[in-house]
């Protein structure tokens, strides 16, 4: 029979748009009717996509969701990219949500896996960043959309400074499939700098009782940089920076990689590589970059999203940043992601776990971290077809149908604090999939992607190795006293080396006895602040002076 209507979502919408225009003016609703607005606009079974990435959240607009009456507002399907705040895992306890697709939970990664055990949470998928916001756009498709923005206008234009992040995604998979679009904004004013979201797009805005939630998340103190991380960073940039021409990159946000950027302007300029590496780089404004911006390293800068206290710093460097025309950081954490995945060379991180095969995971028993974009970062895209040199460097075959790979360099300590070893003959991950009723195993990198691993001991070039057992050989050799390193053979380790599979410090002429703090080009974020001509306004929590 054919359909009655084409618009029943559009005209789903706007029943429940009608129910609540006694708490609105326009597109204006008042703050204090937020939970009542949300008890008219959420139906039962909905899906929610709540902004909550790892940085910016909508904290006003969470906290509201949780106080919703469950008798009225229940069974709900959360899609959220970051589960960061309690409130986030409160509506599941009070039975307002019943199921989740996220990608990342690190800040409550243990109460994530106890309620998981209890039975008060179920999970649709693990997901990376990509494929969540590609899945709005599918079978993900929101009923309603809960973000935040810096400014707003009374037209509901947007603006969201330096930490679009993302906004833009969330709302467009909402607003063009006919859901509901609420945004919590900082101040309601009369001209924006810039309109970054039009109001077009957008159902109702509500100016919060305080500034939604920010962190610091990319900032690292470089007085907590050990030696051991500079050994790692300077092996990196000896044998994989320099050996392969790497100019186009992301790194990670631990201590290591922020080694390794504070050793640009000192080691690598020692090395004669500035203008041969390191050049374009898709990052949030990692404040430890700042030293190898200002002595000429860097050319270009895209964010996934801003990092609190490095707006004027931003603003200053247009000629590295993406800034718009007022002057703020203009970030995309989709377009970022997507940058990451086909426009750079390589991927450097770490993870808490690796096997035997190189598979690792940050998910690891009683702690059910996700992903976040690592997964998207750091494989190597079948759909990439423009050359680099790097990308090139990669090729290990004659055949004339041969392509590069995007370098993916996993850089880890043996044992992570508490003498917990990194290298183990089998994941959590696969134990954890069955806890969670999950059809894979939540691997954050397989093995095949990876082409490198760094540790303390040295480098392995997994991408060299001859077959599986080659790679769990190059593996064992780097994995330092691990059960998995003591498995080494001295023969084997010795006839890798000679083939140039594995490289130990002095492989790369480099002495163990190099790796010191004063190697660094900042010493503590005082260093940091200094080198920004004092632009750089760091967080309370890491002001030590």
């Amino acid at each position: 029979m054919p359909r009655t209507s084409w618009t029943t979502k559009r005209d789903e919408k706007a029943r429940r748009i009608k129910n609540i225009a006694h708490l609105t003016d326009g597109v204006v609703l008042k703050n204090e009717n937020i939970v009542e607005a949300l008890e008219q606009l959420l139906q039962p079974g909905d899906r929610v996509v709540l902004e909550g990435d790892n940085q910016k959240q909508a904290s006003f607009l969470s906290e509201a969701l949780a106080q919703l009456n469950p008798a009225k507002v229940n069974h709900l399907h959360m899609i959220m990219s970051s589960i960061s705040r309690p409130e986030h895992l409160d509506v599941f306890e009070k039975g307002i949500a019943e199921k989740i697709d996220f990608s990342f939970a690190g800040p409550q990664s243990l109460r994530v896996s106890q309620m998981i055990e209890d039975g008060t949470l179920k999970i649709g998928e693990i997901h990376t960043y990509l494929e969540l916001y590609g899945r709005l756009f599918i079978d993900l498709i929101p009923n309603v959309a809960l973000v935040a923005a810096d400014k707003a206008d009374r037209n509901g234009n947007l603006y969201t400074g330096p930490n679009t992040e993302e906004t833009p995604a969330i709302v467009e998979a909402t607003a063009f499939k006919d859901g509901i679009v609420i945004v919590q904004v900082n101040e309601i004013v009369d001209e924006l700098p810039r309109i970054d979201i039009p109001g077009s797009w957008v159902d109702f805005i509500v100016e919060a009782d305080k500034p939604y939630q920010l962190e610091a998340l990319f900032t690292r103190d470089p007085k907590l940089i050990t030696e051991l991380h500079i050994l790692i960073g300077m092996m990196t940039i000896r044998g994989v920076y320099e050996k392969h021409k790497v100019k186009s990159l992301n790194h990670g946000i631990g201590f290591n990689t922020a080694a390794i950027e504070l050793l640009l302007p000192t080691y690598a300029e020692k090395l004669g590589l500035r203008g041969k590496i390191a050049t374009n780089w898709v990052l949030n404004p990692h404040p430890t970059l700042i030293p190898a911006i200002e002595s000429g390293w860097v050319e270009t800068v895209h964010c996934f999203g801003g990092e609190v206290g490095m707006e004027a710093y931003c603003a200053a460097r247009p000629d590295v940043f993406f800034t718009g025309k007022d002057g703020s950081l203009r970030s995309n954490r989709a377009f970022a992601q997507v940058a990451g995945q086909y426009a750079v060379d390589m991927f450097v991180g770490s993870t808490l776990q690796m096997d035997r095969n190189v598979n690792s995971s940050t998910v690891v028993s009683g702690r059910l971290a996700g992903f976040g974009g690592a997964p998207n970062m750091g494989h190597d895209p079948k759909g990439r077809r423009h050359s680099s040199e790097a990308w090139l460097d990669m090729i290990t075959s004659d055949d004339p149908l041969a392509k590069g790979r995007k370098l993916v360099v996993q850089t880890v300590e043996t044992f992570q604090n508490g003498n917990t070893p990194v290298f183990v003959e089998s994941l959590d991950a696969v134990e954890v999939a069955k806890q969670a009723h999950l059809a894979t195993a939540p691997v954050m990198i397989y093995g095949d992607d990876v082409t490198h691993v760094v540790t303390e001991e040295g480098v392995a070039y997994i991408y060299k190795a001859q077959g599986e057992e080659e790679r769990r050989e190059a593996l064992s050799a780097v994995a330092g006293v691990t059960a998995i390193g003591r498995s080494a053979d001295r023969k084997t380790i010795q006839s890798l080396r000679e083939r140039g599979v594995v490289a130990y410090p002095e492989d790369l002429g480099i002495a163990r006895t190099e790796a010191k703090r004063t190697q660094l080009a900042a010493k503590n974020v005082k260093d940091l602040v200094e080198w920004s001509g004092g632009l750089y306004n760091p967080p309370a929590k890491f002001k030590n002076w």
